[in-house]
């Protein structure tokens, strides 16, 4: 009996850490679809696909489709996702790593996505990192992807 609790434990435990590997589209700077499956990088919210920025010289540049394509650079080696919950949408919120890389992380370091800090906390270094440095869109102005798509749906609702 104690040799059958045992293996049960043991595949409990390779079950719990199950990880993604497969073929990867990145949906825009903080979303994958992985085998059908979307995939919510944990802890970070990147600019909009649609969302406008300024850069150092105050013109504006399409930094949502900037930081998809960092995204799409990180992963483009393959990446292993680990799931850590299941979000509102049924996407599977998760970490993502690319080798030894943790792309979430790199994601904000590099300037490409904030630290979503209502969620997870790990990221705010990184975050203020990039801004002191002036790396991605921190090297102008742009809008918090939050508060963007609560005006987006709002100038949506205005206009019905």
């Amino acid at each position: 009996m104690r040799k059958i609790l045992i293996i049960l434990l043991m595949l409990y435990c390779v079950c719990a850490s199950i990880t993604v590997e497969a073929k990867v589209v990145v949906v825009d700077g903080d979303s994958l679809l992985i085998d059908g499956r979307d995939i919510r990088l944990e802890g970070i919210d990147a600019p909009e696909y649609n969302q406008k920025c300024y850069d150092a010289q105050n013109k504006l540049y399409d930094c949502g489709q900037k930081a998809k394509e960092m995204l799409q650079k990180l992963v483009a080696q393959g990446v292993v996702c680990k799931k850590r919950k299941t979000d509102r949408y049924k996407r599977d919120v998760s970490i993502c790593y690319a080798g030894s890389i943790d792309v979430n992380k790199e994601m904000v370091h590099s300037g490409w996505a904030v630290a979503y800090t209502r969620y997870l906390r790990d990221y705010e270094k990184d975050e203020l990192e990039a801004k002191n440095a002036k790396r991605g869109i921190w090297c102008g102005r742009f809008m918090r992807p939050e508060l963007f798509r609560v005006l987006e749906r709002e100038q949506k609702r205005e206009s019905r």
